[in-house]
């Protein structure tokens, strides 16, 4: 027998037969070293857990149950502030608005992403430059230039007058000053910038073999009967994280109705997200304790919404197992 199989069969029998004390001992010493280095590695992350997440998060809760102006000290109140919100108008109104944003806006972002990745899959010259042109928009989208940019093109001789001027309808409508269409102008923004799940819709089609559709099409189905039959429940959970990630971020939208609507959230309350309203009440007002709550409600409504999802994802989100 060669060296190597000597060894091979005393490494055989060490496993086969049970630890002494001592190697136990010895194992366990060398399992603590390797956690140690580990929590090591991992200090300054905890150590921003705590400060930067933790910390700020029970800060908030307790906050909510009291009464604090940021000029003086919080006073407790209890559940005051939770109670209040049960009559607070305009907070109802904040919601049914946020939830009209979070509805229309993120189903048409994804499907147009979804749409615009379907044709780049196709393959085409300059596939980098289009895919980085089309995800430009998810980049700048969310910021103030964007906002007021969008505020200028939806004005009353902004571009979308001229244009509809081009083709013979004068309007004079002042499309972000009007509240029948100013949280529209938003959503359209928020469509626009669909190219972060653009981007992961192309990756997750990538995946997808071609000889499925290629078997499919020998065997006559239709393009639309691919693309239901093969492409949507395979891309199925591509397509729950980027609902997922997207209804989080739609809730927590706000720079762009802060810069169109001039941050007051008209006209007539029209813009009026409930992420406005919430920085309203703490920076506008100084009622940071009604802020706090009405934060851990955004909260509680986000991940009941995250967690629905989840539960009803085994119905129709499809894995490989």
């Amino acid at each position: 027998m060669s060296a190597i199989g000597e060894l091979s069969s005393l490494r055989a029998d060490r496993a086969r037969r049970p630890l002494t004390p001592e190697e136990k001992a010895a194992r366990r010493r060398e399992n603590n070293r390797d956690n140690k280095t580990a929590y090591l590695f991992l200090t300054p992350w905890f150590l921003g857990l705590a400060v930067i997440t933790i910390g700020p998060m029970l800060a908030s809760l307790y906050l909510s149950f009291t009464q604090y102006s940021l000029l003086q000290p919080p006073t407790w109140i209890g559940v005051q502030n939770y109670l209040d919100m049960l009559g607070d108008a305009r907070l109802h109104h904040s919601l049914k608005v946020t939830f009209i944003y979070v509805v229309v806006g993120v189903p048409l972002q994804l499907g147009f992403a979804l749409a615009v990745a379907i044709v780049l899959d196709r393959g085409m010259r300059g596939l980098a430059l289009y895919r980085s042109i089309f995800y430009l928009p998810s980049m700048l989208g969310g910021s103030v230039a964007i906002a007021l940019l969008w505020r200028q093109i939806f004005g009353t001789q902004g571009l979308v007058n001229q244009l509809l001027g081009l083709v013979g309808i004068h309007s004079t409508t002042g499309w972000v000053s009007d509240p029948r269409y100013a949280l529209w102008t938003i959503i359209v923004l928020h469509v626009w910038t669909f190219g972060s799940p653009m981007v992961i819709f192309l990756a997750g089609l990538r995946q997808i073999p071609a000889m499925y559709h290629e078997a499919a099409a020998v065997d006559g189905a239709s393009r639309w009967t691919r693309f239901s039959k093969i492409t949507l429940p395979l891309l199925s959970p591509i397509i729950f994280f980027n609902l997922v990630l997207q209804l989080i971020n739609a809730f927590q939208s706000f720079t762009q109705a802060f810069v169109v609507s001039g941050g007051t959230g008209g006209p007539a309350d029209s813009t009026m997200f409930y992420s406005l309203y919430l920085y309203q009440k703490g920076f506008g007002q100084l009622e940071m304790g009604y802020a706090a709550a009405m934060a851990w409600l955004l909260v509680l409504i986000v991940g009941v919404l995250t967690a629905l999802n989840f539960l009803l994802s085994k119905y129709w989100v499809f894995y490989d197992d």
